[in-house]
């Protein structure tokens, strides 16, 4: 990969990163968990409403996919979206996330 390659990747992480970092704080949670790997997995349980030990179900294969396409469907019920923004959530997720920080979604779900 060329170095242009490479910074077109690392924005796009950053981009992601900021975006989650907004949806945390639109939901009510630290945004700061954006940035630390388990614990942003525990928010996005947190804020889809699921129990937070869902956490173990996603270390075993082929469940976890499932039950974090459940987590996405909270995620995006709890932003007032419908099913087919858990489909966009899951396979362009990049795009997604933004959506919800930058549009004008707003937390409706109680956690």
């Amino acid at each position: 990969m060329s170095t242009g390659g490479y910074v077109i990747y690392f924005a796009i992480i950053i981009f992601l990163i900021i975006s989650l970092w907004i949806v945390f704080t639109k939901a009510g949670r630290p945004g700061v968990a954006a940035i630390i790997p388990i614990w942003n997995i525990i928010e996005l349980i947190r804020i889809s409403g699921k129990p937070i030990w869902w956490i173990v179900l996603l270390l075993i294969p082929i469940v976890n996919i499932i039950f974090y396409i459940m987590i996405l469907n909270g995620i995006s019920k709890g932003f007032g979206k419908g099913e087919g923004f858990t489909v966009g959530l899951f396979f362009l997720s990049f795009i997604f996330f933004p959506i919800l920080a930058f549009g004008n979604a707003k937390y409706t779900k109680q956690y």
